[in-house]
């Protein structure tokens, strides 16, 4: 078992010896101290915890409603945005390739979820826009889905839940690119 994994079984696997700790770090109590390798034990914990979120969700969305995570975040941008978005748009709101959202547009349109729609004045363009039985279908879909979300984090407790959120949004600021400042102007 690699230290770094918190003892943790579903954590990803490390060559072995590569952060050289011990579970020492870990005081009486439970309380971890700040070692040298923490940061990179928090960040498998949290790429673990994301992963089996996700596997969790896309196996209850595919049965329970024949979907997927990808067709649902999909339909949860676009029911964000009832008067539609553009296709780069959209890539960009799901960190996906256009490829990836082109198949997905592909299969909600056969499916009678989403249509497409040319934009005025650029041919180029394509806005997606959800059907209203896409809207209905989303909807049933992402009640189930909240609370499944809400079940995976019961054992949680909610002080622990406000807490985590907190570091989170932290974290998050701390990875956005910094902001540029506007070019002067030579004047």
């Amino acid at each position: 078992m690699n230290e770094l994994t918190d003892s943790d079984p579903a954590s990803p696997p490390l060559a072995t010896g590569y952060a050289g700790g011990t579970e020492a770090a870990q005081p009486e109590g439970g309380a971890l101290f700040e070692d040298a390798h923490l940061p990179l034990r928090l960040w498998l914990r949290l790429l673990t915890c994301s992963k089996l979120i996700e596997n969790h969700l896309g196996q209850r969305l595919k049965q329970e409603f024949g979907s997927s995570l990808p067709r649902f975040d999909l339909l949860a941008q676009l029911h964000r945005f009832p008067e539609g978005l553009r296709m780069n748009a959209l890539s960009r709101r799901l960190m996906v390739t256009g490829g990836s959202v082109t198949g997905l547009a592909d299969q909600l349109e056969r499916d009678g979820l989403l249509q497409r729609q040319p934009v005025e004045g650029d041919r180029r363009a394509t806005l997606l826009r959800l059907t209203p039985v896409g809207r209905q279908r989303f909807e049933a879909m992402a009640r189930e889905h909240e609370q499944w979300v809400s079940a995976l984090f019961e054992h949680v407790l909610p002080a622990e839940r406000q807490s985590l959120y907190k570091a989170l949004g932290r974290l998050r600021e701390g990875l956005q690119p910094p902001v540029k400042p506007p070019p002067r102007s030579s004047g």
